[in-house]
């Protein structure tokens, strides 16, 4: 980490600032930090950065199992402080954690306790709460996820009734859906192949169910990893009927297919729920991305050790990858106003709902939490330099065009290591 001066720790290079990157002079206040003042570069500062090194508002993932909880159950997978080192290490400065642990979030005194946890991550993390058979909303905001099918820990429904019974008491919140029909994963549970027993249709026909009762509770739903064209066509329909709804794409789903998986060296690195889709369904959603109707970049972050994935469990790792990964996006066509957009501006305004600092944008006022490129120093995703716990990655081999330099959390600056 850089030390900082006073009053001011001031960083120069190229911007990304109303859809560009522009040469400038970023002054932080390292008693808030957030962004004092922008200026034109005068060629000094504490960190001076080249013209091939890019300046991003700070990515947020929204959507990570650091897995910690009170119980410790699963700290061998993860927890905060490698979640957020490996968050660095990827060029990521925020991110917000799910609630399905051994112990879930889902009333203030176990929020309270997890995010006593939370605070030993090197980056900034926003909690979500769960979504239960008799839980309530909590007295601050928060944001909410319902597990629509089973999923790790209890908080999950096996039923549309009991989950329409739940949200009745959610009026006006955020909540963010896993839409898989659990009918629907009970119907296949003995087809041969994971992506036969979680088929396209049952996150289809949950992602319609959710909306619906979205709508007749008045609350804001997200949809998350989505994984069809069928689930996409839905939020589209509703979209054009004037109902806002937000929704995330994953990596895996972006870049991967069931084409092409055997192919892959490691079959069993591509598990996860939703599973891997077709190359349609992957392609609609990469257009989508394209065209700006996506709205966040989200991982999924589901560290488990090597061993638990060789017996089948489902979740990829991502964390450390996620700002290189961005470097595919621009070689498909993806422009850096979208990437921005998905990758820090759209969460970073989600993320504002329920704190009080302003993020995704580099702006006086706004925290200090920057994403710097390197888009002329490639780098191979290897084991060895990954961060989080679970020790592995879809992307170990593989070459991504450009790397991170620096990761910058409210002030703080943090230099990505030589690999």
């Amino acid at each position: 980490m850089i030390a900082r001066s006073e009053p001011h720790f001031v960083i120069e290079g190229h911007a990304y600032r109303d859809g560009d990157f522009v040469p400038t002079r970023i002054e932080i206040d390292r008693k808030t930090g957030c962004i004092a003042t922008l200026g034109t570069p005068q060629g000094k500062g504490d960190l001076l950065l080249g013209e091939d090194q890019l300046i991003l508002p700070g990515c947020i993932d929204f959507h990570v199992h650091a897995r910690e909880d009170a119980s410790g159950e699963h700290e061998y997978k993860e927890n905060f402080q490698s979640a957020g080192e490996a968050a660095v290490h990827g060029g990521v400065t925020a991110i917000v954690d799910m609630p399905n642990n051994p112990s879930p979030p889902v009333d203030e005194e176990s929020y309270a306790r997890k995010r006593e946890l939370a605070a030993r991550s090197p980056v900034e993390v926003l909690l979500y709460a769960g979504i239960g058979q008799g839980t309530r909303p909590l007295s601050f905001p928060v944001p909410y996820k319902a597990y629509m099918g089973p999923s790790v820990g209890q908080l999950f429904f096996d039923d549309d009734e009991s989950l329409r019974d739940a949200l009745a008491h959610y009026r006006g919140q955020w909540v963010s859906f896993h839409a898989e029909s659990p009918e629907i994963l009970r119907q296949c549970k003995s087809r041969p192949t994971h992506h036969e027993r979680r088929p396209p249709e049952a996150e289809i026909e949950a992602v319609r169910l959710a909306l619906s009762l979205a709508r007749d509770f008045s609350i804001h739903p997200h949809i998350c990893h989505l994984s069809t064209a069928g689930g996409f066509e839905e939020i589209v329909r509703m979209r054009e009927r004037g109902f806002p709804v937000t929704c995330e794409v994953t990596p895996h789903h972006l870049m991967f297919d069931l084409e092409g998986l055997p192919s892959l060296k490691r079959a069993s690195f591509f598990q996860c729920n939703p599973p891997i889709r077709s190359r349609s369904d992957r392609l609609t959603l990469l257009d989508a991305f394209r065209r700006g109707e996506i709205d966040f970049l989200a991982t999924d972050h589901a560290p488990h050790s090597l061993d638990e994935n060789e017996r089948g469990v489902s979740g990829i790792p991502h964390l450390d990858t996620f700002a290189p990964f961005l470097f595919w996006l621009r070689e498909q066509g993806v422009e850096w106003t979208e990437i921005c957009a998905a990758a820090a501006e759209r969460p970073g305004r989600a993320f504002g709902r329920f704190t009080s600092t302003l993020h995704g944008r580099i702006d006086a006022g706004f925290a200090a939490s920057f994403t710097v490129l390197d888009r002329r120093r490639p780098i191979t995703i290897r084991r060895q330099s990954l961060r989080t716990r679970a020790r592995w990655s879809p992307f170990e081999g593989m070459t991504f065009s450009g790397s991170v330099a620096y990761t910058v959390v409210r002030g703080k600056v943090f230099k990505a290591p030589s690999e």
